[in-house]
């Protein structure tokens, strides 16, 4: 029975006992027994009746507090319906409950029949056991949770789609559904897997900066320098001040003062260098330039390493050889007698890497020439022969 009939009913109550009431004073008999009678049902009649009004007004304020929240909820509803991005409600189980418009797009497949549909068969084979990993893993964590797989759409086509994932709990704090975010990226992926065709895409339209050998390169926090040419020596100070080489960077490598926490961190030139400089904010908004220059970091993280482990070498002898190999590697030119070092480093440089005197290198590098380990050449580039 709704709020009108209740009222009506009520009215027609209140009608009958003012009838009742007006027949009973000219029945005598009944006036004397029943005046007390009428005056309670009176009573209960006008409190009925002023509940009634109550009633109405309170389903007046309900019914207005219907239409506000019904206009919100429609409003939510277009929100979700006409997203940009694809949204998904899920059971516990992966099982598609709810699908926008972008969903059903990247899903290809028609809206109504997504509902009922395994989330797990839209994934890729070769990540349907990170799907269930992560189903396993929203099950048990209150937190949000991000992750890209491949899609597989009806067609035949694969898409990478970044999913940021959120669990909807009951009253008893258990996961009780998923709101799946899907996002493709499938531009950005394919953006990464493109590569920078030569170190010459690296340089192109920036201002190359040329030092003299033996000059110090200026520090700039908010940069990485690429050497185009010549070599650089990396070089910082122990705690009894003397100077302690650290890296040795030649033609197409890279260095920057942001990428260490040494307190003295110099760059010295070996030979006449010239450089360019790439801001760190632009490689942070490029996704082509922090791939090609992954490799390049790569490389410097593996030369620091080596020289981290030749200072643990304990005969200075051994820190030597050591290092004559990583040199080797690092600017070795095959030549008739060996590999030459193509840059010429003084005893000074070799002391200052070995972490001992001038003296003890100027001793053992006259010891391994007599070894025939090592020679020089006219221009007393040393040539490592048996190293």
């Amino acid at each position: 029975m709704n709020i009108d009939k209740f009222a009506q009913h009520a009215n027609a109550l209140h009608r009958r006992l003012a009838d009742l009431y007006q027949t009973a004073n000219v029945l005598p008999l009944i006036a004397e027994l029943l005046p007390e009678t009428f005056k309670e049902l009176g009573s209960a009649s006008e409190i009925v009746h002023l509940a009634t009004e109550k009633l109405y007004q309170q389903n007046q304020e309900l019914l207005e507090t219907r239409n506000l929240v019904e206009a919100e909820r429609q409003r939510y509803l277009d929100l979700f319906e006409f997203a940009p991005d694809g949204y998904l409600l899920t059971d516990v189980h992966g099982i598609i409950q709810e699908a926008n418009q972008a969903a059903a797009r990247l899903l290809n497949v028609a809206q109504p029949f997504l509902a009922g549909q395994p989330m797990i068969n839209f994934i890729v084979l070769d990540d349907r056991h990170d799907f269930r990993y992560e189903l396993m893993q929203l099950s048990q964590s209150d937190r949000v949770r991000e992750l890209t797989l491949r899609l597989q759409q009806r067609n035949g086509e694969c898409s990478h789609v970044a999913f940021t994932v959120n669990g909807v709990r009951n009253l008893e704090g258990k996961a009780s559904a998923f709101c799946w975010l899907l996002r493709d990226i499938t531009q950005d992926q394919e953006a990464l897997l493109v590569p920078v065709k030569k170190d010459r895409d690296l340089i192109k339209d920036r201002p190359v900066h040329k030092y003299s050998r033996g000059e110090i390169i200026s520090n700039n926090w908010q940069a990485i320098w690429y050497v185009c040419r010549g070599f650089v020596k990396i070089t910082t100070l122990c705690e009894t001040g003397e100077e302690v080489l650290v890296g040795l960077v030649g033609e197409g490598m890279v260095f920057s003062s942001n990428l260490t926490f040494l307190k003295t961190y110099q760059a010295t030139t070996l030979l006449d260098v010239e450089l360019v400089s790439i801001e760190l904010a632009e490689i942070a908004a490029s996704p082509i330039l922090s791939q090609a220059l992954l490799p390049k970091l790569n490389q410097r993280l593996q030369q620091t390493e080596s020289f981290l482990v030749l200072s643990g070498r304990r005969r200075v002898q051994d820190r030597l050889q050591d290092l004559l190999r990583l040199l080797k590697r690092e600017i070795g030119q095959t030549v008739a007698e060996g590999t030459r070092l193509s840059v010429r480093l003084t005893h000074e440089d070799l002391a200052s890497a070995c972490c001992t005197t001038r003296v003890t290198i100027t001793r053992l590098m006259g010891k391994f020439q007599q070894q025939g380990k090592i020679s020089f050449d006219s221009k007393k580039h040393i040539i490592l022969k048996n190293i």
